[in-house]
């Protein structure tokens, strides 16, 4: 039976959370998310389904992937960290837009879906 090691593991999820996703793969996380509002792993499912029907800029797995966004298991921790990120600068993007201006808040353009 092979053994993994906590060390390694422990150093795979810090350097992924440390890495910023491109501004390409951010704007597909933020898309997919205001599409149903979903947080991890409701995300993942989101993102997977948008990605096989190609509904964000046209873009598929092989586009994605090609932008650092792939959806192997792998690659998981990686992406639930850029996805909490994201979502994190979503919440406080809001949390600001509510301090500010008429009250209501503003959103922000989404890419345009090809």
């Amino acid at each position: 039976m092979t053994q993994r090691s906590l060390v390694s593991d422990a150093t795979a999820r810090s350097e992924a959370s440390c890495e910023v996703p491109s501004p390409d793969v951010t704007a597909f996380i933020r898309y997919c998310h205001h599409r149903r509002g979903a947080s991890w792993p409701e995300l993942y499912d989101e993102m997977c389904g948008v990605a096989a029907r190609r509904e964000f800029s046209g873009w598929g797995h092989a586009e994605l992937a090609a932008r650092g966004l792939t959806f192997s298991l792998f690659e998981m921790p990686r992406l639930a960290a850029w996805s909490r990120a994201v979502l994190a600068g979503v919440a406080e993007q809001h949390g600001r837009n509510d301090h500010h201006g008429s009250g209501t808040p503003r959103l922000e353009a989404h890419s345009a879906v090809a």
